[in-house]
């Protein structure tokens, strides 16, 4: 699966769990570790486990591939999940306004989601985008 392919069903598998305010970054002209960021916010623990999960098997399933790296499941406030070209943030709403990562990483292009649920009233920019 090349990498914006793979980043566009990640989109939408967390869309499929009700992940809200996703965003994603184009890395490639800033950084060599990976192609992508994307970004989601979780109103709980429970459901940024639930988005992980759905993410994480269901690549496995249709890809065969397996994350490199998973961190911060067990907390469930900012969980990591390393897919090699795409790497996969899952905030709480608390964690993503103190960690503001689309702001440390500004110099990144958005890519623009392809997922028809968010353009039907969840908004694809971050609740920091007016601060950033």
């Amino acid at each position: 699966m090349i990498p914006e392919a793979l980043l566009q069903r990640i989109s939408q598998l967390a869309d499929e769990k009700h992940a809200t305010h996703p965003r994603a970054l184009d890395l490639a002209a800033v950084s060599s570790f990976a192609d992508y960021f994307f970004i989601c916010t979780a109103e709980s623990t429970r459901q940024a486990q639930a988005i992980a999960d759905h993410i994480t098997e269901t690549i496995k399933k249709e890809t065969g591939r397996r994350p490199l790296g998973q961190e911060g499941y067990q907390a469930g406030e900012w969980i990591l999940v390393d897919l090699d070209e795409v790497i996969v943030h899952i905030f709480t709403p608390q964690l993503r306004e103190y960690y503001r990562i689309e702001a440390l990483w500004e110099e990144a292009a958005e890519v623009e989601l392809e997922i028809p649920h968010y353009q039907r009233g969840q908004s694809t920019q971050s609740p920091l985008s007016d601060a950033d």
